[in-house]
């Protein structure tokens, strides 16, 4: 059976988990404790010779890096989310590439920062913090404007590069990051966080950080 390594902060993660859920796939969720630096032992290490998550282990084949494990799973299982055309997969994949490397950049400083900085007792980073919310400034109007044209990020159709935003917007309520000035990005988001796909995963991303402080 699919194993689907990782844990329930980790947005990467949980998009792994979104696919899996969209496409039906049964899987053994197996938790990292990466506070007890399990992503440190050998073990793991020879899953992800970095230590991160997610990884995924299909019968032996091993594959990490988020993005690579999505459109390996939706290629595998023949799912409408990765498209085959090589002309519809080029504008999914260049939405992939913008919701990690623009927005999901950008996310990651301000959700660090004001979330797992003062977790951990670390400092602050200001200037990361500064410039994260400045390229949110600048990117998140990009996607509200593709969502003023299209139901999803590429079209009328719900593809992986719609899974790969909602994940990486996850965080956004608590680390105070305010979506709601974005009226078509807040519709998309409202919409799709109601499918089974993700409340299977959770009903909201601070579920797992209310648990987390219990």
């Amino acid at each position: 059976m699919l194993q689907i390594y990782g844990t329930d902060l980790s947005s990467p993660a949980n998009k792994v988990r979104f696919v899996a859920n969209f496409i039906g796939l049964k899987y053994d969720y197996i938790k990292v404790n990466l506070r007890a630096g399990e992503q440190q032992k050998p073990e793991f290490l020879r899953l992800h010779p970095a230590g991160k998550v997610p990884v995924i282990n299909d019968d032996g084949f091993i594959v990490f890096e988020s993005n690579a494990i999505i459109k390996y799973l939706a290629l595998k299982n023949n799912s409408p989310l990765y498209p085959k055309d090589i002309k519809e997969q080029a504008i999914v994949d260049q939405w992939i590439d913008f919701g990690s490397h623009h927005v999901g950049l950008a996310m990651s400083k301000v959700v660090y920062n004001r979330l797992f900085a003062p977790m951990r007792n670390v400092s602050i980073d200001e200037q990361s913090l500064k410039d994260g919310l400045a390229f949110l400034d600048r990117f998140l109007p990009v996607v509200d404007n593709q969502l003023g044209k299209n139901k999803f990020i590429t079209g009328n159709k719900l593809t992986l590069a719609d899974i790969n935003l909602l994940a990486v917007f996850d965080p956004a309520e608590v680390s105070n990051i305010d979506l709601t000035k974005y009226k078509n990005i807040t519709q998309w988001r409202n919409s799709l966080r109601k499918e089974s796909f993700y409340t299977k995963c959770h009903q909201e991303y601070g579920d797992a950080l209310a648990a987390l402080k219990k």
